[in-house]
C-alpha cells in the first residue's frame, strides 16, 4: 500500500472522527441544556411535573425525523456519493445549533419560543438521520483489510466524545464561567454558539478526503439503484427491523446519559437528590471518556473475534451496568454517580463500537447508505428517542426507580436477542462487484430466494 493511500485513510478517520464529534456535541448539548435548563426557560407554564415531561419530549421528537433524514441522506449518498451529503448535514446541524443559542425565551417572545425551539430540534434529528451512515461508510468502505472494525470506531467514538464536550462545556459554563444564575440567564448558550467553531473545522477536513472506493467504484461500473430506499424495503425489510432492533437495546441505554435524564434526575429541584449542576455534569464528563475507551476497544476487538461476539459480550456487560444504575446514583455522591454512568458506558460501548462494520457488511454496495441510515434511525426511534420520557413517566407513575431497571433490562434483551438473529459477515468483500454474495441473507433460519430477474429478490424460511 503506498503512502498516498495510507495518508487519505489516516485523514478520512480523523475526518469522520471530527465531523461525527461535531455533529453529536451539538446534539447533546440540546439534551444536557433541556434537561438542565429549557423546563424553566420554554416550559414554565406547564409546572413542574409536566414540563419535565415536555422537556424530555422536545429531546425525543427529533427521533421522529431521524428516518426522514435517513431517507434523504440514504438516497442522496447512494445516488450522487457519501462524501456531499456528510457536508450537507454538517452544515445543517451546525446552523440548527447555533440559533437555539440565540433564540428568546418564553419570557421574552411567549408561545413562538417552545415552538421555534422544537422545530430547529426537528432540524437537528433531520441531520442525525443523516450524518451517521454517511460518516459510517466513508471510514468502513476506505479501511485496509482487517481493520474494518478498527476504522468504523473512529465514526463511533465522535459521539461519547460529543458528549465529553458537550458535557464539559457546561460543566465549564455552570462551574466556573457563569456559576449560579448566570449560568440559567446566558451561561447556557455560549456552548450552543461555540458549534460554529467546531462547524468550521469539520467542514474544512470534510471537503479535503476523497470520495469511498466503494462508491467510485459503482460509478464506474454504472450500478448504481434509482430508487435505492424502495430496493431496500422490497428486498431487506426484515434485515432493516432486525438490525434496526440492535441498535434500541443500546441506545435505549446509551440516551438515558445523552438523553438528560440522569442529569434531571439527579439535579431536580423537586426531585429526591436535589444534586449540584456540576458535579453531575463532571460525572457524565468521566463517564463519557470511559464509553469512548471501550468504544474503540469493541471496533479494534471486532477485527480479532468477530462483531457478533462483542456485541454479545456487551449485552452481558450492559445487564450489569443497568442493574447498578439506580443503586449506586441514589447515594446522591458525585463518585456514586460516575460510577454508575461508568458502568453502564463500559456495556453501551462494546455494543456500540462494532455497530459501523457490522452494519456496513450487512447491506449490498449499491444500497448500503440506505440501509445502514434508516436501520439506524429506526433504532433510535425504538429505543433511545423517548427512553427520558417514559423513565420519567414511570418513575411519575410508580414513584420508584424499579420499572426503570425493568424496562432497560428489556430493552438490552431485545438487542441480545436480535444479534442472536444475525450471522457474522465480519471482513465479507464491500464492492459493487460481490453484490450476489452481499445479498445472501445474513438472518438465521432464512435465505434468499433469487426470482429470473436478478434484483427481484424475496425472503424465504429454510
Amino acid at each position: 500500500m503506498n503512502d498516498n493511500v495510507k495518508q487519505n485513510q489516516r485523514k478520512v478517520a480523523l475526518a469522520t472522527l471530527i465531523g461525527t464529534t461535531v455533529e453529536w456535541y451539538d446534539f447533546f448539548i440540546y439534551a444536557s441544556a433541556a434537561a438542565l435548563v429549557f423546563k424553566q426557560l420554554y416550559f414554565v407554564p406547564a409546572g413542574s411535573s409536566l414540563g419535565t415531561i415536555i422537556t424530555f419530549a422536545s429531546v425525543g421528537v427529533s427521533f421522529l425525523f431521524r428516518p426522514l433524514g435517513a431517507f434523504l441522506a440514504g438516497h442522496f449518498g447512494d445516488r450522487i456519493g457519501r462524501r456531499a451529503v456528510l457536508v450537507a448535514t454538517l452544515i445543517l446541524m451546525g446552523g440548527s445549533t447555533f440559533l437555539i443559542g440565540v433564540l428568546p425565551t418564553y419570557e421574552s417572545i411567549g408561545l413562538a419560543a417552545p415552538i421555534l425551539l422544537i422545530l430547529l430540534r426537528i432540524l437537528q434529528g433531520i441531520s442525525a438521520g443523516g450524518e451517521w451512515g454517511g460518516a459510517v461508510l466513508m471510514a468502513v468502505e476506505h479501511a485496509p483489510k482487517g481493520k474494518r472494525g478498527l476504522f468504523g470506531s473512529f465514526p463511533q467514538t465522535g459521539v461519547p466524545l460529543g458528549l465529553l464536550l458537550a458535557s464539559g462545556m457546561l460543566a465549564l459554563m455552570s462551574g466556573v464561567i457563569a456559576p449560579g444564575e448566570a449560568f440559567v440567564e446566558w451561561g447556557w448558550r455560549i456552548p450552543f454558539l461555540f458549534s460554529v467553531v467546531l462547524l468550521l473545522l469539520g467542514h474544512w477536513i470534510r471537503k479535503t478526503v476523497e470520495e469511498s472506493p466503494v462508491f467510485e467504484e459503482i460509478k464506474e461500473r454504472k450500478v448504481s439503484v434509482q430508487k435505492p430506499v424502495v430496493k431496500l424495503f422490497k428486498n431487506h425489510f426484515l434485515l432493516v427491523i432486525i438490525a434496526a432492533l440492535v441498535f434500541s437495546g443500546n441506545g435505549a441505554l446509551g440516551y438515558m446519559t445523552t438523553g438528560g435524564f440522569i442529569q434531571n434526575y439527579t439535579t431536580d429541584p423537586d426531585g429526591l437528590l436535589k444534586m449540584e449542576r456540576t458535579p453531575v455534569l463532571l460525572a457524565v464528563t468521566a463517564a463519557a471518556a470511559s464509553w469512548l475507551l471501550f468504544t474503540f476497544l469493541a471496533g479494534f476487538f471486532s477485527d480479532k473475534i468477530g462483531r457478533r461476539n462483542i456485541y454479545i459480550i456487551g449485552w452481558i456487560v450492559q445487564y450489569v451496568g443497568v442493574i447498578a444504575l439506580f443503586p449506586l446514583v441514589n447515594m446522591g455522591t458525585w463518585h456514586s454517580v460516575w460510577l454508575a454512568l461508568t458502568l453502564l458506558s463500559v456495556g453501551i460501548g462494546l455494543t456500540y463500537g462494532a455497530q459501523s462494520a457490522f452494519y456496513s457488511e450487512l447491506f449490498p454496495a449499491s444500497i448500503r447508505f440506505s440501509g445502514v441510515s434508516i436501520s439506524y434511525a429506526i433504532g433510535a426511534i425504538l429505543g433511545g428517542a423517548f427512553s427520558p420520557l417514559i423513565s420519567a413517566a414511570l418513575i411519575e407513575k410508580t414513584g420508584s426507580t424499579e420499572s426503570v431497571v425493568y424496562y432497560l433490562g428489556f430493552m438490552t434483551t431485545v438487542g441480545l436477542f436480535a444479534t442472536l438473529l444475525l450471522k457474522d459477515r465480519s471482513n465479507i468483500p464491500l464492492g459493487p462487484q460481490y453484490e450476489d454474495l452481499q445479498n445472501e441473507s445474513p438472518i438465521y433460519g432464512f435465505k434468499r430466494k433469487h426470482s429470473k430477474e436478478k434484483e427481484d429478490i424475496s425472503v424465504a424460511v429454510d
